[in-house]
């Protein structure tokens, strides 16, 4: 099934009547603003540095209008537009599968001029001190081994996460799943989200649903999917973490109101995307004024129970991820500036931080090669190989299911079309092809199969390694 990408935008945004200039997507001077007083004495309160911050007035005011304009001055949909006119819709399509390819290529040629092999004959070769950390937490290291005869094995599956649709209303420049306002279509319907509930309940050893996107609260089935989760775990006493993927200023969107509200009714867990507590880092990253509005979010949040000691039923984590090629610090020291600054500058509490490395895709990969740094990042990647974080590999414990339903090992190889690839029933006749959640009575039933890897994967790897619930060693 074709996927749809930043083609699919721009060629939206030409439908629009939209004329896109060449101007570079580089953040611009604020707009006009109401006043705000930033600089407070050293004698304010935390309640005075949560109110001047809190701006109710932003309640019920779209971004999405904001992220149209920003989209139409990206330099890319310039020549988008031009590829559109000339060889239509299918031909850019066939040129972004070849782009895939070949940022591959530009990944494999830079690991062969470091000597280097394909990503699981290095992790096979260099995996003993991977297999000795399995062994020592391990009674029976044969069977919790994912390393076995040169490839990667999924174990039980205990998270289960849904990918429910690329709107949103934002673009950021570092989203590698390139969501946006004009991507309405590619949303999850009620069959595949129903479908998604019946595996969860299918699949005992399952403990956490994920929720991402896209804004997944934009989506028509996210409220579906937290209410029956959260009844059905109730009904049958059984422990369930939700979690929201949020992007904090969807919070204030309108029609959106309730939306804290509701959060905290279901205990969903909130995962925050916030790059930075600066705002010129937040803004360049993901939009004008995003960043004083994912504080009114989080103050929101705070306002509800989030992040607080007095609440630790309402969990509320930040994400990180670094601004250039390099990979992330300490978690543990990231974390204690984030809470030291966000709490001295506006009274935010929050419970973690999670640090996620990037991986050379996508809008990212785009990056390496305009800055002539693709050899340099995939070397500091194998560099920074660290066999104990093999263990901890999301795409063990994860099933990644895109908004068709489609099933993959994890998030990154969904952005890449990389799906799993099994036994399914065609025709009364079993046949080898890519697998969807209509194909499996139960997640567990894909443990057979082994994980698809390739060059990209070095980016988990590295360093503290990483994944979607932070550095993993």
């Amino acid at each position: 099934m074709m996927r749809l990408t930043k083609y699919a935008q721009a060629a939206a945004l030409l439908s629009r009547g939209s004329t896109l200039t060449s101007q570079a997507f580089t953040p611009s001077p604020h707009a006009a603003l109401p006043q705000i007083t930033r600089n407070l004495s050293l004698k304010s309160t935390t309640d005075e540095k949560r109110s001047q911050w809190s701006r109710p007035d932003l309640q019920g005011q779209s971004l999405i209008d904001e992220t149209l304009t920003q989209m139409e001055n990206d330099v890319d949909f310039q020549e988008l537009a031009k590829q559109l006119q000339q060889f239509g819709k299918e031909g850019v399509a066939r040129a972004e599968r070849v782009k895939r390819r070949e940022e591959r290529a530009k990944r494999r040629r830079a690991l062969d001029e470091l000597g280097v092999p394909n990503f699981m004959k290095f992790v096979s070769d260099n995996d003993a001190a991977a297999a000795a950390a399995v062994a020592s937490t391990s009674t029976t290291a044969t069977t919790c081994n994912p390393v076995r005869n040169g490839k990667l094995y999924r174990t039980e599956p205990t998270i289960l996460q849904l990918n429910i649709g690329l709107y949103c209303n934002q673009a950021c420049s570092h989203c590698h799943v390139e969501s946006s306002p004009l991507r309405k279509s590619e949303t999850m319907s009620a069959e595949v989200a129903a479908r998604c509930l019946t595996l969860l309940q299918n699949t005992p050893t399952v403990h956490t649903l994920d929720l991402t996107g896209g804004a997944p609260e934009l989506n028509g089935q996210f409220r579906f999917l937290v209410r029956m989760a959260r009844e059905w775990a109730k009904e049958n006493k059984r422990e369930l973490t939700i979690i929201d993927r949020c992007n904090l200023t969807v919070l204030l969107e309108p029609g959106q109101e309730d939306l804290v509200d509701f959060l905290k009714e279901n205990r969903v867990k909130v995962v925050a995307s916030l790059p930075c507590y600066g705002e010129g880092n937040v803004d360049a990253q993901r939009g004008r004024g995003v960043f004083e509005r994912s504080i009114a979010a989080l103050l929101n949040l705070n306002k509800a129970g989030y992040g607080s000691k007095d609440h630790p039923e309402l969990e509320l984590d930040l994400v990180y991820n670094p601004g250039g090629a390099f990979l992330p610090g300490p978690q543990s020291g990231l974390e204690a500036d984030y809470k030291r600054e966000l709490y001295a500058t506006y009274g935010i509490e929050f419970n973690h931080l999670l640090t996620i490395a990037n991986m050379p895709i996508k809008r990212f990969a785009d990056f390496l090669a305009k800055e002539g740094k693709v050899k340099e990042y995939m070397e500091l990647l194998v560099n920074s190989y660290n066999p104990s974080t093999v263990k901890g590999l999301m795409c063990l414990n994860t099933v990644s299911v895109g908004w068709t339903g489609a099933l993959y090992d994890c998030d990154f190889n969904q952005q890449l079309g990389m799906d799993i690839i099994g036994d399914a029933e065609v025709d009364d006749d079993t046949k080898r092809q890519s697998l969807s959640v209509f194909d499996i009575e139960k997640l567990s039933d894909l443990g057979r199969y082994s994980v698809r890897t390739d060059n990209h994967c070095f980016g988990c790897t590295a360093g503290s390694g990483s994944s979607c619930s932070g550095a993993v060693a």
